[in-house]
Order: C-alpha cells, then structure tokens, then sequence
C-alpha cells in the first residue's frame, strides 16, 4: 500500500523517565536540520513504573505519566508541525504487562471467569490440569510454594476496601468469596470489644455477612455476574470506609490478616493461608517451574506480559481507542505494529486498524496512515502481498545491505578458519534443528505439550486417527515444528495460500526423513490437520477445529524461531558474527551469495515505501560493529593466524572448570571479534570497555544456553569469563596480547569506518525510508539491548551539526579535514546531513527512481560499488569503495588517487557529462566516447562519493 509521500527520513527516540516528550521538543530544531521528516517513538502509552522501552503496557487508555503531561505531549506535537515534520507511534497489540498496575489483569485475578476483562487476555480457563480449572497458573515465586510459605513470605494486607495477598513488592487480590472468611471469623471479639449495640459493630457484622451471602462462581445464575460485582464492590467501599473511621475495627481486622500469617517452624500453623490461597482464582508457582502447567499465553517466554486477544473486536475497541484518536490528526502520519507474528490473525488486524483509521478522521480530512510492521522475514520468506501496510521496519533491509560488505572471496575461507579454530565443523541446519528442539523442550515446553494436547483431542474425533499412538503424534507434531523454515504461515480459513501449503509439505517431509522410524501415518494426519485438509469422513465442525488449532499453532512458530535462532544459535554460529542478525543469514557463503540489487528490484515493485533500518533497538549490535567486523571476511588468513596467537598468548588466563578451560574456543572467538567491533575509535574508554564486555558476554553465553542460561545461571562459569575479559584488557603496556590486538584493530579502522559510511549512505539513497536509531548519526560501536539504550549526549552532537553547518573553508578541504580525524565521527555526521537535505530537494528521485547497479572497469574494479538513481531529467550516483582491505593488500599508505587511477564507471549513454559531488563540492566530468567516470579524484578528498547532475550553491545547504 503506498504510505505517505512525507515520510522521508525517521528517527527512533526510546522515550522514559529520563527521555520526556520535553527533551524531545527541544531537540526538534536539530532533527529537522539534520534532514529528519518524522520522530519514529517507542511505546508512550502508560507502562510499567520505570520501564525503559514501553513495551509493557498497563493502561492503553492513557499516555504514560512518566514520559510527561498530556499539554508536554501536545506541545511536542504543535512543535512537530510547526515545522512540517511529523511523528510515528509505536502501538503494542500483542500483550500487556501482567502486573498489580494492570487493573484490567488485576480485576482478572480477583474475579477469575467472572471478571469483565476474563475475555481481554489470552487464557485457557479450563486446561488439561483440573487443579487450574477456572484459575491461572503465577509462575511469580523465588522459591518453591512450600518454601516460600513457611518462609513467611506471603502476608495479608487490607488496602482502601480490598484485601490482598503481599508477596515481597507485588500484590495479589483476593476473591470475593474468601473475605467472609477472613472478616467472620472469631467476630464475638469485636463486639467485646464495642458492644452488640455498637453501630460500628453492625456495620462491620452486617458487611461479613453479606460477604459471606455472595454467590459463587459455581451457583451465580447467568446474567447475575453483574450484579454480584456490584454488591462486592458497594461492601468494599462500605468495609473501606468503616475501617478509615473507627480505630477499634481496624484494629481488629488486622488482628484478624495476622493470624494467617503463621510461625516459623511450626507446619502446620501456615495451613490456614495455605487453605485460603487454594480459594484464589490464581495458583502461584516458582518460577523456574513455569513450563509445567502455565495456562496464558506469554509474550515469547517472559512469563509477566500476557497476551491480548485483540481479535475481539470489543478488546481492539478498549485498546486502540486512544490510538485512534492520536491517529485521526497530524502530525501522526504511521503507526508502527509491534510483534505482528503473535497475533491469531494479522491480516484480520490490519484490516480493522485500517478500517478504524478511516473513520475516526475527520469529515473531509481524510489522511492516509502509513503502518509498519515488526515483521520478521527470513532469507526465504515474503511479506505477505495482501497485508494493508506500507513495509517492515527494516531488518529485511539490514540484512540485505549488510551482506554487500561481506567478501564472498573470503567468505568460504572465514568459515574453515572457524571450524579450525573451534575444532570441528557445525551443521548449521542441524544446529539450528537441535536449538529449536532445544527450546520446545524447555523455554516453550509448554506450550508445546498444550498443542500436543489439543492435536490428540482432533485426533481422538477422527475414526482413521484415533488408534494412532500419542507419543508418536505429538512427537511427530514437535518436529515437523521445528523443520518449518520461517517464522509463520498465515492460514487463517479453509483456502490455504500456495505459499504456505509449500512451507507445510517441506516442513513434513525433512520431519519424516530425519524421524524414518515414526510411521508415516502420523505425518500424515500432521499435514491433513495443517493443511486443513477437506477428508469426506470430517464434519464441518471438525474441520472448524482443525483450522482453531492451526491458528493457535501459527501464534507459537514465531517465538520458537526468535528463541532457537534469534537468541540461541546467534551466539552458539560465530564464523562472521557481524551476520549475525535478527532475521539474518549467518553463514558467510550464503550471506556473500545474495545480491541487493535483487532485493531492491523487489522492494521496488512491491514495498517502495518500508522503512531502510540498519540499527534498532533490538539489533544484536549496532551498524558500525559490524561494518568492521565485515572486514574480516577480506583477510581470512591474517585472521587465522591473529587468532591462534591471541589464543596462546591469553591460555594463561583462562580457568579449568571440570576438566575444561573458560572461554572454550567457541566463547573466545566471539569475544575476540565482539571486541574487535565495539573498540572505541579513539582507543579511550577502556574501563568502561571491560565492563561493558563482561555483561555482554554473561548475556551472550545465558542466551547461547551451552554453558549457563538464565534460568539456571552457571556461576562459576560465568565468574570465569568475567575474569578472562578483565585479564586480556590490562594495559597494553604489560599486555602481549593487547598490544597486538591494538595493532591489528587499527589496520581494519579504516576499511570498516568506509564501510560505515558506505552502508549509510546507501540506505539514505536507497528505496524506502532511511531510518535512524537514536545517538547513531556518531559512529555507533554498542552492543545489544541494554548497551544500546543508555543516554544519549544530544547536545555533543547539536554542536558538532552546528560546525558543520558554519564551516567556511572549500568544501573539498574541509571533507578532506573530516576524512583526517574521522575517529570523532564528525564525517558520519556530515554525510548524513548532506546525504539527506539532498534527498529532500529531490524526493521524486529516490521515491520513485531507477535504481540501477553500474559496471565498473580496472584494476579494482570489483572494489567499487556503483549505484545510480534517475528520475526524469534527474540523477544521482552513489559510488564507494568495498572490501578495501582486500584491495590494498600489503600496501601500508592508501593514496586514493593512485590507487583508482585506472578506475572508471561506465555510464548509461543518455548519462550526463557533469557531475558535483555533494560532499566536497568538486565536479567532475565524464571521459572518453563511452561516457565513464574516473574514480581517480573522486575519492581523494573523501572515503565516499554521492554526485549529482545538477548545478547546486551554497544556499542549496
């Protein structure tokens, strides 16, 4: 769907406490100057006190307090269009955070089935277990129940009107039907104490024995629920405000809260609280037990975000209704959809976020929303054609720009150098088997026993099925599962799409090949019940349950793709880790193989308008991490040798644990090149390196879940990499290793800081909209989330664009001033900057223009990329270099000049004779009959080259 025409270039802002919609306004001169179109926000609806990212939403009705007042919002958003820019939400449909400040959860546990939000989030009431009938299953304690019961850690507290179960800082309600146990009992005490004749005493005896007269769940009649919620809460206020008006009765109740709370050492004195606990309409458990019975779906694992049944048109209505009203005026022009894959049915979702845009805009002030989806894509998977969106945010895009810096000569090199080094060779498709089997039997272990519960329920319904053997139905369930080679299908009626019947087929038969001992006749009902095959024994009701069970299914291939491959194989594969990325292709001779011009003739036709994102704030690591780190697919044998001597010189620092040294191989050599990645440019810092590097490696190796994982955390382990990290990075001056280290990263700096510009600029000129993560206009060398989300000095960078902007020597010697203390990140800023105010004089150019990869002739040939984008009479030609490393061989100066002389690009024969390079301001002219271009000058003063045919000033910047 083509999106807005005024989205041109976006920049991510992680809003929170210490990020206001204040601080942004005052930075929106900056942004504009820059050549930013829209603020691209993370989640600004009311989340959890103190979240840093928003996504775990407690009140879609309102803005988050902690992120400002509604008038600094509003201001943000006049400030927005006063200067003609615009703003993109960030809305999270999928899930809602399941905390005591959720009310709509809280209602939920209070009164079970009964409650009016029961519907609003996605439980199963009535599980396989019994004992969680009509109840939720809290995976919440630190210990075991009876540990943490007997540890005195639960407590009764009464709290305006309600009563509430205390557990260190969360708080959980309880059931109305348990307050007359708790008021009632031991009563003739309180009117000892006032007198039967006491209005006090009435009050509160009158209040216990209405309590004690609430229906129950079991024998409320229908159509009674509502009245039953009013009675509790009408004697809820009445016990509230008795208690705030007579000391004696307070007192008492909470005489009353303490006799539950029981004696240490003494069993059996905790069993009333045990007894009143099993009332609840909720079940805590420990947490480390939560794959047995949890009966909600999460989001992915994390046990406190409980999904949302936004598919019922009246949870969408509550949900999205302050949404829709932000939507209906500027200067929101596009809504970004998170988590799109967790949802029973997207299309469906779209359809109707679509259709709600439309009506809540005004009469006659019809606006166009743009939506951008969080979708996942990966190497052989589409974005579905018929979603009403205009794109993804960006990682197909990361994913593809990324590989042009990868060597596909090297690449097959830097694959036997891994398999050397950690001595053997992985399978990668066998890896990525064993993960997701990995996590099926543990992290998503129950939701996969749910669905092989659910599959022997069809299969117990059919008359050919209901013989076969469970255990080898379920089995043949888990793994066709884990062959499903993308994230989702999108089943979602009886018509199965070409597309996903062909992912389904591929999925059953490397399932049957790899289990050729479980009988075929299990495979086959797999695929019947899949496919939702029309078989003339199956009723409509039977196929209808078919098609339910397919949908919950596709909920859970996501998450179980994120977890095995995202969070798992990404850190256990580390041949080139820089190919390490959501969504991405982490094998070097894949990754090499693919073509971008391929993928940008694609984006072109049918995405022209999704977002070009190279860091996010989900990204493993950040774009210029792995611009350097791309270098070495150039110089795989170099690499080899570094490593063994790396390895030899640090041995002394690693600890025997069990028998086997810390970091094993695998660890060592994603440390060395996470290291050589994240180095600071200006070799500073380096305190703050070591700390940095030891909690990404704990994280790394948690989420590799070989050595230690996050539920089961392997101290010592984990003790001994910190140690490890600590050692290699003491001053170089006593330091072997580190002194070679420095060496070598500075003979890569360069080569990877071209690359960093090269792939900015390319996505700046590139189809789709460019798309900035916050604090990236500067080189950006951070890791994953939570390195990446620390603060971002804004004030460094106003006054480093304001220099810029002032500067008044010739451009080609001020280029070539940036170009000479590149380290700064001063010259990302400026090519940023020129790049995108260019993009902004002609937006027809790069919306709508050719884009056509040029043929270069030479020596170096190969060495150069050529990319050139024309719209009518208008043309602009993007030219960098590649694989410089490689290129320059044993050379130790790198005179551009030279060293290009005998390049040139070949032009198009209705080319342009004249050039000016926005850069330095040079122009350059085509040479001989064939109308090329030579690279002999247009490199000297500046690592990057952006031309255009037209005649520009210096009013023009």
């Amino acid at each position: 769907m083509e999106g807005s025409a005024s989205i041109a270039a976006t920049y991510r802002l992680q809003f929170n406490k210490d990020f206001t919609f204040r601080d942004a306004t005052k930075l929106l001169d900056y942004f504009s100057e820059l050549g930013i179109t829209h603020i691209y926000a993370s989640p600004i609806l009311r989340s959890r006190a103190g979240s840093t990212h928003g996504y775990d939403v407690v009140d879609p009705t309102r803005l988050n307090p902690e992120l400002g007042t509604e008038a600094d919002f509003f201001s943000l958003q006049t400030e927005l269009r006063n200067r003609g820019m615009g703003l993109i939400l960030d809305i999270v449909p999928n899930h809602m955070s399941a905390g005591s400040e959720n009310s709509w959860w809280m209602d939920v546990l209070e009164h079970g089935p009964e409650s009016v939000y029961a519907s609003y989030f996605d439980v199963d009431w009535h599980p396989p277990s019994r004992s969680l009938d009509s109840k939720i299953l809290l995976p919440v304690l630190g210990r075991p129940f009876a540990e943490a019961l007997e540890n005195g850690e639960f407590k009764l507290i009464f709290s305006e009107g309600r009563l509430f179960l205390q557990y260190f800082e969360s708080l959980f309600p309880l059931a109305p039907k348990t307050y007359s146990e708790i008021l009632g009992k031991n009563i003739e005490n309180l009117r000892g104490k006032l007198g039967s004749e006491s209005t006090a005493y009435q009050e509160y005896s009158g209040i216990a024995a209405a309590f004690a007269a609430l229906p129950s769940s079991e024998t409320v009649k229908a159509g009674e629920a509502g009245d039953k919620r009013l009675r509790f809460e009408a004697l809820r206020e009445r016990l509230r405000q008795l208690v705030n008006s007579n000391a004696d009765v307070e007192g008492f109740l909470h005489e009353r809260l303490g006799e539950f709370t029981g004696r240490r050492g003494d069993p059996a004195s905790f069993s009333p609280l045990e007894r009143l606990l099993a009332d609840q309409f909720y079940v805590l458990s420990y947490w480390q037990n939560v794959n047995e019975e949890i009966n909600y779906r999460r989001f992915f694992t994390i046990t406190d975000l409980v999904g949302v049944r936004v598919e019922d048109p009246l949870v969408f209505e509550a949900t999205h209704g302050l949404i829709m009203r932000l939507a209906a005026q500027p200067p929101v022009d596009a809504l970004r959809i998170d988590h799109i894959d967790g949802l029973r049915d997207p299309l469906a979702y779209l359809n109707r976020l679509r259709e709600q845009l439309g009506k809540d805009s005004p009469v006659g002030h019809s606006r166009e929303i743009s939506l951008f989806v969080e979708k996942i894509l990966g190497r052989t998977e589409r974005l579905p054609r018929e979603w009403p969106v205009s794109g993804t945010t960006g990682y197909d895009f990361l994913n593809a720009l990324n590989s042009v810096f990868v060597d596909p000569k090297g690449a097959k090199c830097i694959e036997e150098v891994y398999d050397s080094f950690v001595g053997k060779k992985l399978a990668y498709g066998d890896l990525l088997y064993q993960k997701k089997k990995l996590i099926m039997s543990t992290l998503l272990g129950v939701e996969m026993r749910s669905l092989g519960h659910q599959l022997s329920v069809l299969a117990d319904k059919d008359r050919y099925a209901r013989d076969l053997s469970r255990s080898d139905l379920i089995q043949a369930l888990f793994e066709t599962t884990a062959h499903v080679c993308v994230y989702r299908t999108y089943i979602r009626n009886l018509e199965v799409a070409r597309e996903d019947t062909k992912i389904i087929e591929q999925a059953i038969e490397e399932a049957r090949a790899r289990k050729f001992y479980l009988q075929p006749v299990h495979f086959d009902f797999i695929r019947d019940v899949l496919l939702v095959k029309n078989r003339l024994h199956l009723l409509p009701d039977q196929r209808e349950a078919r098609l339910n069970f397919v949908m919950r299914w596709q909920q859970f291939t996501g998450p179980l793709m994120a977890k095995a491959f995202e969070d798992t194989l990404l850190y256990v594969y580390n041949p080139l880790i820089s190919l390490n990325e959501v969504g991405g292709e982490p094998r070097p001779t894949v990754a090499a193989s693919e073509t971008f011009s391929d993928f940008i003739s694609d984006r072109r036709k049918h995405w022209p308008n999704s977002m070009n994102a190279t860091t996010t704030h989900d990204t493993k690591r950040s774009e210029d991490v792995r611009a350097r780190i791309n270098v070495l697919s150039e110089i795989p044998g170099e690499w080899k040798g570094r490593l063994e001597q790396w390895s030899k010189l640090n041995a002394k620092y690693k600890t025997q644990l069990n028998g086997q040294p810390v970091p094993d191989r695998n660890e060592e050599i994603f440390l060395y090149q996470t290291l050589l990645g994240m180095w600071p440019t200006d070799g500073q810092d380096e305190k703050s390196l070591v700390e940095r590097l030891q909690a990404y490696a704990i994280k790394a190796t948690r989420e590799a879940m070989v050595h230690t994982r996050w539920t089961l955390p392997n101290t010592p382990h984990e003790n001994a990499l910190k140690k490890f990290v600590a050692s290699i990075l003491q001053p170089a001056t006593t330091n072997p290793f580190l002194r070679d280290f420095v060496t070598f990263q500075k003979s890569i700096a360069y080569s990877g800081m071209v690359n960093g510009l090269s792939q900015t600029l390319l996505k700046i000129i590139s189809p789709g909209i460019p798309d900035f993560y916050q604090g990236s206009e500067l080189w950006d060398l951070r890791l994953v989330d939570p390195d990446n989300r620390q603060p971002i000095d804004f004030a460094k960078r106003g006054t480093m664009l304001a220099v810029l902007k002032g500067q008044t020597e010739s451009s080609a010697l001020f280029s070539e001033q940036l170009t000479g203390h590149w380290q700064d990140g001063q010259i990302k800023l400026y090519t940023i900057w020129k790049a995108l105010n260019f993009r902004r004089e002609a937006p027809d150019l790069f919306s709508k223009g050719d884009f056509l990869q040029l043929d270069v002739t030479g020596p170096h040939a190969q060495h150069i990329l050529a990319i050139l984008r024309r719209h009518k009479r208008e043309w602009a030609l993007f030219v960098a270099p590649r694989w410089l490393t490689r290129a320059k061989g044993t050379k130790m100066v790198y005179a551009p000049d030279s060293f290009w002389s005998e390049t040139k690009i070949r032009l198009p024969d209705a080319a342009p004779k004249s050039w000016e390079n926005i850069f330095t301001g040079e122009n350059f002219a085509t040479v001989g009959n064939q109308g090329s271009l030579a690279l002999g000058e247009m490199l000297l003063h500046f690592p990057v080259a952006l031309l255009s045919s037209r005649k520009r000033s210096k009013a023009d910047d």
